[in-house]
């Protein structure tokens, strides 16, 4: 072996042990980011950050993401309880994953219906605070372990008040208090039930479906929505989340 191989040889070796110690490092990185956001609301998501490059790319330099986080003291439990309502009525009593609900998903796709997919709030809270949009093996991967960190180290109660600021209710209108400011110029703890559940209703398109002018669909889905809520006990369901 000459002397230029037996100098590239430990330097290969260097870039094997970087490249295998990669993922440990995501893991305790991912690790430390959900155990400080645990206590630090979130100034910003990954979600927010996409959409205000996508402007400034798109040369839309005027356009500002509308932001304003607070505490679930001070947001209408209408809202939370009705977006539980509309996404995820399992929520409290799940680990991260509907298991149920992803297999009803994966049948009616399997017979060609148009049906939503199974993501829970947790998913969602993973997802939109930590990730990009898209679909990927690696994303959903990622996203999956985010969902059981947030799962094992936030509370419910913690897990639907992040969701509920983080939410993207029309292109730029992120979270509860900007949405309230948005479209009824009030304070998000004076919501009331059918606002929110016409803010609920949105989610599954918030860019596609308008919350100001809501079409046939999301008069429909805001109805049921609000039905839903009163199923599931209205703002006492609150109360059940540790």
């Amino acid at each position: 072996m000459d002397t230029a191989q037996l100098g590239r040889s430990p330097r290969k070796r260097r870039w094997l042990r970087w490249l295998l110690a990669l993922p440990l490092l995501f893991a305790a990185a991912s690790v430390v980011q959900v155990a400080v956001l645990r206590f630090v609301d979130p100034p910003f998501s990954a979600f927010m950050v996409a959409r205000q490059f996508e402007a400034w790319g798109s040369g839309d330099w005027s356009f500002r993401v509308a932001y304003d986080w607070r505490d679930m003291q001070g947001i209408s439990a209408n809202l939370p309880v009705a977006m539980v309502a509309a996404e995820d009525q399992n929520f409290a009593t799940h680990s991260g994953f509907d298991f149920k609900a992803i297999e009803k998903a994966r049948a009616n796709n399997a017979k060609g219906r148009k049906v939503r997919g199974a993501s829970t709030v947790s998913q969602q809270v993973a997802k939109n605070l930590f990730l990009w949009q898209g679909r990927s093996w690696v994303r959903k991967g990622i996203e999956a372990w985010y969902t059981l960190l947030i799962e094992a180290m936030w509370p419910k109660a913690r897990i639907l008040e992040v969701y509920a600021n983080i939410a993207e209710f029309g292109d730029g209108i992120y979270g509860a208090q900007a949405a309230a400011r948005s479209y009824w110029r009030k304070d998000a703890s004076r919501l009331s039930l059918a606002e929110s559940a016409r803010l609920a209703a949105v989610l599954p398109a918030p860019r596609h479906y308008s919350v100001a002018r809501p079409g046939p669909f999301v008069q429909r889905r805001a109805n049921w929505i609000q039905r839903q809520v009163r199923q599931i006990g209205g703002p006492a369901y609150l109360q059940t989340l540790d």
